[in-house]
């Protein structure tokens, strides 16, 4: 069945005293494009995330976010710069031979220097550690793609039902393609004769130009070309396979195919149908942007 492009994982571990909270959302994109944020301690793994996501995922946007609390190792710690504090330094005992200033320069001071200090993540160097966010990140990824295809299920089901309603119309106007050439062939036979009247200069060629313009009204070859999308369509809803972008193009087909028999059959009742049928592509259109 189908896969969503939508869908939503989250999974929170403890390990060497160290809180975990992966989370990973997907929502609809036209290619697979990933962003993970980790903590910098774990730049290690985005690469191993990215791959686990590349393997389940085909189209769509994934965000995949960890979450480091706690924990011996995977804090934040003060970090010195010395060139710097000594330019900074070098600066002030400039600053107070040229102005002839009186005072100290006292630690206070210094420390108070823009990045003199800054906090700076430190490396996590314990493996038990690592391998515990990499095997909760790849859970969370499978929690997300589990709600891809729940999802998918229902869009599934939805388009198929509205497939159904799509059949019944195209049923209808078949029924009444039987009769839409003939009609227009006398249609367009009783507006002549009202022209030309009684004498018909040439009635094997009149009758002839009549067949033309009705064969143009003829919707037949356009019910089996939806008829056999529709069927397509029906087929790809069932793979499990990425089919997104063929769901699009069929119905794209078949918009083309509904909008022709729409134009040539020129009769009330069939336009009825095909304003129906173009609603509800309207809305099987609105669930294939979904689709993986």
């Amino acid at each position: 069945m189908i896969k969503s492009m939508t869908g939503f994982g989250r999974c929170q571990g403890t390990c060497a005293g160290a809180t975990v909270t992966i989370e990973v959302r997907s929502v609809n994109h036209r290619f697979l494009e990933t962003s993970i944020r980790l903590p910098k301690s774990m730049g290690r793994l985005e690469e191993v995330f990215k791959k686990s996501v590349q393997r389940h995922c085909a189209r769509g946007r994934v965000d995949l976010t960890v979450v480091l609390q706690g924990g011996q190792g995977t804090g934040r710690l003060p970090q010195l710069d010395e060139n710097l504090a000594k330019h900074y330094h070098q600066a002030l005992r400039t600053l107070q031979r040229t102005l002839k200033l009186k005072g100290s320069i006292d630690i206070a001071l210094m420390a108070g220097f823009r990045d003199v200090i800054v906090l700076s993540d430190q490396a996590t160097d314990d493996p038990k550690l690592i391998k515990f966010v990499e095997r909760l990140g790849a859970k969370a990824v499978l929690d997300m793609v589990t709600m891809r295809k729940k999802e998918g299920g229902l869009l599934a089901e939805d388009m198929l039902g509205r497939l159904a309603c799509l059949r019944t119309c195209k049923t209808a106007i078949a029924n009444r393609a039987t009769s839409v050439a003939q009609e227009a062939f006398d249609r367009m036979k009783r507006r002549v004769e009202k022209l030309i009247g009684d004498v018909v200069p040439d009635l094997p060629r009149l009758n002839q130009e009549l067949a033309i313009y009705a064969d143009r009204c003829d919707i037949t070859e356009e019910l089996v070309r939806l008829d056999a999308h529709m069927i397509q369509f029906e087929k790809a809803v069932q793979h499990s396979e990425p089919v997104g972008k063929t769901l699009d193009f069929l119905l794209q087909e078949m918009g083309r195919e509904v909008n022709t028999i729409g134009s040539k059959a020129n009769d009330a009742v069939v336009a009825a149908e095909v304003v129906r049928m173009k609603a509800e592509l309207e809305r099987v259109r609105e669930q294939v942007q979904n689709v993986e």
